[in-house]
């Protein structure tokens, strides 16, 4: 029931022909980032998995929704597990799109910029344009969550 999953299944859709937008799931399920836990036990599978596709990838979009003005804590957590130990971040030189869909006014906007943010310390190039962000997202989906704004899609 996620818009911000329904709009990067439309992302999917209107890639341009060549592009492969792939989903990473399961950063829900990462535990809590903690350097004592990785001194203690090494990095979680699922962590080394996240990695891999990250380094692998020729690029990332992030597509968040927008928590009291900025990302979700699960969002946060992935970045920082990705761009540990120093040294070995999966997100350096990688660029970096962001898009999202909120119900208020301003969409995503706060938690973009923080996005933006962070892109500094970890070395990711941020496509600035276009900006995809969709406000007042219930409206522009339909039941089924296909994306039906015409100006959005395009």
């Amino acid at each position: 029931g996620s818009l911000n999953r329904a709009i990067l299944r439309t992302a999917q859709e209107l890639a341009p022909e060549g592009m492969v937008i792939d989903i990473f799931e399961g950063i829900g399920d990462f535990p809590f980032y903690n350097d004592d836990l990785i001194e203690a036990s090494g990095f979680p599978a699922s962590v080394t998995a996240f990695k891999d596709r990250v380094k692998s990838a020729d690029g990332v979009l992030f597509v968040t929704p927008e928590y009291n003005h900025g990302i979700p804590a699960v969002l946060k957590n992935a970045i920082d597990w990705a761009s540990r130990p120093v040294g070995d971040s999966a997100w350096n030189g990688k660029p970096m799109a962001i898009m999202g869909a909120a119900n208020a006014q301003g969409g995503t906007v706060r938690a973009q910029t923080q996005l933006r943010m962070y892109a500094v310390p970890l070395n990711m190039y941020v496509l600035s344009r276009p900006e995809v962000l969709i406000n007042n997202a219930r409206a522009k989906f339909d039941e089924q969550l296909n994306f039906t704004d015409e100006q959005g899609r395009d």
